[in-house]
């Protein structure tokens, strides 16, 4: 049983395929209305969201199927002990297709291991976020018309970031990528994330605390907020919270066409100003994330024999 717990479980051939998917949705939504009649999709989410479980119960639904699921641990059997892998083999026996997210890395690799249905990583602690990423992929195709040949600046929380990881990973795979890697020191790339990926790759890149100097080389910035729920230490939290927050200002050396994306939920780190700029694009990254979700789900079911 195929489950996606990491942006690589998805060949390059397949992400091309689940984008034309998505596009062929947002171009001729009817079409789509009832591939999913009769299914259900259980959203187990043992950390909170906004975004992520709306969007795949928004995909689900506008694919004709139904939702199961809970929105937090307290209200599950996980508060009483259970397992992980009992929870997913007992909620395999009620839906087609599972979507975790648990504050724990690996959490949702276990799941797909005692699952009799496909999973789909929704959100491991630091770790991965594929279906963010896929969001992000969407947007910059549609954006930039393609994934080769772009200057992309990750900005913020880059130690903790998961969705930072997951478009790192995920960007690597096409030509003539560069990195600007923007952060406070104490919030830098993991060592493993360069070593066994930009540098086995031989992908260039700079890794500043420098924002404003990196700007006028970016077709992307990818913003990311500084994770409370990461940090052990409240004073640390506070004191690197505000490192880096875009304003109109620190626009003005920007690409005309540069874009500008985050996973959100923004704390403070882009002004509201800068939400009419033409440039901004994270409230697209929401609306596609909720196509290619519905693509993904379409995909899985069908490689299951479900639909």
């Amino acid at each position: 049983m195929r489950s996606i717990i990491d942006i690589l479980d998805l060949s390059t051939d397949e992400i091309a395929e689940l984008v034309q998917t998505a596009q062929d949705i947002i171009a001729k939504p009817a079409d789509y209305a009832e591939v999913c009649h009769g299914k259900k999709l259980a959203t187990l989410f043992f950390e909170p969201s906004t975004r992520t479980r709306l969007s795949f119960e928004a995909a689900m639904y506008e694919l004709g199927g139904h939702v199961i699921g809970f929105s937090e641990a307290q209200s599950s059997s996980a508060a009483k002990g259970e397992s992980v892998a009992d929870t997913v083999k007992t909620v395999s026996c009620y839906a087609d297709i599972i979507a975790m997210r648990h504050p724990k890395e690996g959490a949702p690799l276990v799941a797909s291991r005692a699952a009799s249905v496909p999973v789909i990583n929704a959100g491991d602690g630091g770790h991965n976020h594929p279906t963010q990423t896929m969001a992000d992929l969407l947007t910059i195709y549609r954006e930039k018309g393609g994934f080769e040949n772009l200057t992309i600046g990750v900005c913020g929380d880059l130690k903790f970031g998961r969705t930072v990881h997951s478009l790192i990973n995920a960007m690597s795979r096409y030509k003539g990528l560069k990195m600007y890697l923007i952060s406070p020191e104490e919030l830098k790339v993991p060592s493993y994330v360069k070593k066994d990926v930009l540098k086995k790759k031989g992908i260039p890149y700079v890794q500043t605390t420098d924002l404003e100097g990196a700007m006028p080389e970016l077709d992307v910035l990818y913003m990311t907020r500084v994770q409370r729920e990461r940090f052990f230490n409240e004073e640390d939290y506070l004191r690197l919270k505000d490192s880096y927050i875009l304003t109109p200002d620190k626009m003005k050396n920007a690409k005309k066409d540069m874009i500008v994306m985050h996973p959100l939920p923004r704390v403070n780190e882009i002004s509201v100003a800068i939400d009419d700029d033409p440039r901004a694009c994270y409230f697209k990254q929401v609306l596609n994330g909720k196509y290619m979700r519905m693509a993904l789900i379409m995909k899985l079911l069908k490689e299951a024999g479900t639909i």
